[in-house]
């Protein structure tokens, strides 16, 4: 008799129920997840639903150049779409244990890949009325949107990886980074090396922007040999849980409402302006918030 195999549980597939929010496990999880049932039994793999998402989400993108409702509700679908697939390739990873280095640099792009699209698009839209103006107001709403972005990751993975260990977080340190790029070959790795690059220079910024989180986790390494105690892995939670809401919301669900909202109402520049005052100020209470966290846990693994 053939052995029946057991279908994975979607709570498997979540990163945790700790990081995920509402719109993700009550929306995006599900539709992702009977994706990536669909995508696995017709052996697709995860880097090639990461593939179709992105050309998916910059057709979204596209979309929101014309003043046109009905095709900028397309955009819209079309976004969900690509961001329904977005979820599915990391949750048929995890139900495969398929994860690679090119995975995670495939993800990583999507989302700015999409963006990009999202700007230049707006910008091309307004460029009559506001002129180069524009498309000043979208380079420093981008760089807002990419601090934000990245800043809600870091604290994500570092709540991971208390919560689950090394094996359930993606957390990155430079200084390891930087040794595993001298090791790799122009030649024999030119992908992972310009990918290793661009994302040490990332990682070194979200560690300047963390100075007391990494003060603790140098603590932890030379004092704990990298391997927090229980004591603290439960206190860390405790503190952090709070904060995974604003990692949340700076990630993908608020703005893309915000985004929608302004397109419902004609006036997409207010997407702009949202990201730049409210997504901002979110932003600086959240790393305040953390290295007040980070600064009290630095007292008591120095006693």
């Amino acid at each position: 008799m053939q052995k029946r195999t057991k279908k994975p549980d979607i709570v498997s597939t979540f990163k945790s129920l700790d990081t995920e929010e509402p719109i993700d496990i009550y929306f995006y999880r599900p539709i992702g997840y009977e994706w990536a049932l669909l995508f696995h039994k017709l052996g697709v793999s995860p880097n090639a639903i990461t593939i179709a998402a992105i050309f998916i989400g910059i057709a979204a993108g596209i979309c929101f150049y014309f003043q046109n409702i009905l095709i900028n509700v397309m955009g819209m679908l079309l976004l969900v779409w690509a961001n329904s697939f977005d979820s599915a390739d990391g949750q048929l990873a995890r139900m495969t244990g398929k994860t690679s280095p090119l995975g995670r640099m495939l993800d990583g792009f999507c989302g700015d890949l999409w963006f990009i699209a999202i700007y230049a698009a707006i910008c091309s839209r307004l460029f009559p009325e506001w002129g180069f103006w524009i498309w000043l107001f979208a380079a420093i709403t981008g760089f807002s949107h990419t601090t934000q972005a990245s800043m809600a990751d870091y604290y994500r993975n570092v709540h991971l990886l208390f919560l689950k260990g090394k094996a359930g977080s993606e957390l990155s340190n430079s200084a390891t980074l930087k040794e595993n790029y001298r090791k790799m070959s122009w030649g024999k790795n030119f992908i992972y090396k310009l990918f290793d690059s661009s994302y040490i220079s990332y990682t070194v910024r979200q560690e300047k922007l963390s100075p007391k989180l990494q003060q603790m986790m140098k603590i932890i390494r030379e004092k704990y040999n990298g391997e927090a105690p229980e004591w603290f892995r439960k206190a860390f939670r405790e503190k952090s849980l709070p904060l995974m809401k604003y990692t949340n919301m700076l990630s993908f669900n608020t703005r893309i409402i915000a985004l929608f909202i302004s397109l419902f109402i004609n006036r997409p520049w207010l997407y702009f302006a949202f990201e730049i005052t409210v997504l901002n100020i979110m932003l600086i209470y959240m790393i305040i918030k953390h290295e007040h966290i980070c600064a009290q846990f630095i007292k008591q693994l120095e006693f």
